[in-house]
C-alpha cells in the first residue's frame, strides 16, 4: 500500500473515531526504526481493546503476539500456539479509545495511537505509528535533552521540536536522529509539563516556520547554516560569540599505521580473521563509510598515510576543508583480496567527519591537528554543527534566569513565537 495513502487512511480513521482529538491537534506519522531495526520477526502486546480491519482477528489484551514475514506476507502467531495466520491486506491496529491507557507494546516499548505493520524490502517488518502532535512531542523532548534541566530549557527545546515536527506533518518521518529521536510512550513529567505549557507554540520568521537547527554545544561560537550545508544563508543563524556555551573541549588520536603488513601471517588459514586495527572505535566507522561508498565486502584498514586541514576557515573559526588518504584491503564476496587506496583531497570536512564518526570528531571548531611519525592528534571545541540553539547554552541561560522566550530570541534572533491555533502561519503544503 502506498505510504501517502496510508497516512490518509489512518488520519481518516482518527477523524471518524476521535474527532475531539483532531480538532485540537495535528497528526504525526512515524516509522519505527530506532529500536526495531531490520526485524523479520517482532513481538507486540496490547493494553486495553484495539481493533483491526480483519473481522476474523480477535486480539486479546495482555497476550503476546509474534509477527513474522514469510515469502513477502505477514503472519500472526499467538505465543505458545503453533498455528500461524496469514494476514491479507493492511494490518492496522486502532485503539477503541484514544487515551494513555490504550497502548501497543512493541518489543516491550509502549506506544499510543494507531499502528500499521508494513513489509519493507520484502523481508522486514516496519511498524508505522500515528498519533497527535502534542503526544508525539512528549515522546521526543526527553530523548533530545536532559529531563533534569530547568523547565525554561525544556520549553525552548519543545518549541524547537514542535516547529520541526509541524514542518514535516505531510511526510512520513522516522524515530531516529535523521529527524527527531522518538521514544513512544516513554514520557517524563518535566518534559510533559514543558509540552503542555507551550501547547501549539512554534517559532516563525515572517510568519513562516523556521528551520530549528540545534546542537549539543557550539563551542562558544554559533555558525551560519550556509557554512555547514550550503544553500541560502538564513538571517536568524548569525555567527556570533556565545558566552553561555561551556565550549566542551575534545580531542582524539588516530594511528597512522593500523595493521603492519610485514606481521601478517599470510599462510595461516584464518589470517584475515586474526587481523585487528589499532583504533577500532574509528576504523569500524571508516569501514562502514567505505562500504557505503563503493567498496562492498569485508575491509581491513591498513594505514592512514595522510590527514590534514586546509588553512581556510569560516568567520566562526570553524575549519572548512581537509584531506585524508586511507589504505586498506578489500575482500570481495568470492574471496578475492584487493589492496586499495582511497584519497579525498581538499574537500569539505562534512565528507571526512562521517568517516571518523561524529561522536569522536565532534565538531568543525578545530583548534589543532598535529602529526608525528606515528599518529595524528586533533583538538577542538563543541559537539555538533553549531547552527541555531546550543542545548548546553540554553541550559546555562536558564540557570542565569532567562526564560524560554529569551533563550529562543538569543539563538534564533529576529524570529517570533506564534500559536498554531490562533495565528496566521504559512504552513508547508
Amino acid at each position: 500500500m502506498n505510504m501517502k495513502k496510508n497516512i490518509l487512511l489512518l488520519t481518516t480513521l482518527f477523524l471518524f473515531m476521535f474527532p475531539n482529538v483532531l480538532q485540537a491537534d495535528e497528526m504525526v506519522t512515524v516509522k519505527l526504526v530506532n529500536y526495531v531495526g531490520e526485524a523479520t520477526e517482532l513481538e507486540f502486546k496490547l493494553n486495553r481493546e484495539f481493533f483491526s480491519f480483519d473481522p476474523t482477528l480477535q486480539l486479546q489484551e495482555g497476550v503476546t503476539y509474534t509477527l513474522s514475514v514469510q515469502k513477502g506476507s505477514l503472519y500472526l502467531q499467538e505465543n505458545n500456539k503453533r498455528e500461524k495466520q496469514k494476514l491479507n491486506g493492511p494490518f492496522i491496529l486502532i485503539p477503541e479509545k484514544y487515551n494513555e491507557e490504550h497502548q501497543i507494546y512493541i518489543d516491550d516499548r509502549p506506544y499510543l495511537g494507531a499502528m500499521e505493520f508494513t513489509i519493507e524490502k520484502d523481508e522486514f517488518i516496519r511498524p508505522v505509528n500515528q498519533l497527535p502532535l502534542e503526544d508525539y512531542l512528549k515522546g521526543v523532548v526527553p530523548f533530545e535533552v536532559f529531563s533534569s534541566w530547568g523547565i525554561e530549557t525544556l520549553k525552548a527545546q519543545t518549541l524547537a521540536a514542535r516547529t520541526y515536527a509541524v514542518s514535516k506533518l505531510n511526510e512520513v518521518i522516522n524515530d531516529t536522529i535523521q529527524y527527531q529521536v522518538y521514544g513512544g510512550y516513554t514520557w517524563d513529567d518535566s518534559t510533559t509539563k514543558a509540552v503542555e505549557e507551550t501547547k501549539g507554540e512554534v517559532i516563525t520568521y515572517e510568519n513562516r516556520l523556521i528551520e530549528t537547527f540545534y546542537s549539543a554545544s557550539n563551542g562558544g561560537v554559533t555558525e551560519n547554516n550556509a557554512n555547514v550545508w550550503g544553500g541560502n544563508s538564513m538571517q536568524y543563524f548569525p555567527v556570533k560569540d556565545d558566552p553561555y556555551d561551556p565550549t566542551h573541549p575534545w580531542d582524539f588520536t588516530l594511528n597512522q599505521t593500523q595493521i603492519e603488513l610485514e606481521k601478517i601471517e599470510w599462510d595461516k588459514f584464518n589470517w584475515w580473521d586474526e587481523l585487528e586495527e589499532k583504533d577500532t572505535d574509528i576504523t569500524e566507522t571508516m569501514k562502514g563509510w567505505l562500504q557505503r561508498n563503493g567498496y562492498p565486502g569485508d575491509i581491513k584498514i591498513l594505514s592512514i598515510p595522510s590527514f590534514e586541514l586546509s588553512d581556510d576557515t569560516f568567520e566562526s573559526g570553524r575549519s572548512e576543508n581537509g584531506s585524508i588518504t586511507v589504505e586498506f584491503m578489500q575482500r570481495l564476496f568470492e574471496g578475492t583480496v584487493l589492496f586499495r587506496r582511497m584519497e579525498l583531497k581538499d574537500i569539505n570536512l562534512n565528507q571526512i567527519r562521517p568517516m571518523i564518526g561524529g561522536t569522536i570528531f565532534k565538531s568543525y571548531l578545530i583548534d589543532s591537528l598535529e602529526a608525528d611519525d606515528e599518529q595524528y592528534t586533533m583538538k577542538g571545541r563543541g559537539y555538533g554543527h553549531g547552527v541555531g540553539m546550543s542545548q548546553w547554552g540554553a541550559h546555562y541561560m536558564a540557570e542565569n534566569g532567562k526564560d524560554y522566550k529569551e533563550i529562543l530570541a538569543y539563538y534564533y534572533p529576529g524570529t517570533t513565537i506564534m500559536d498554531l491555533a490562533n495565528d496566521a502561519i504559512v504552513l508547508p503544503k
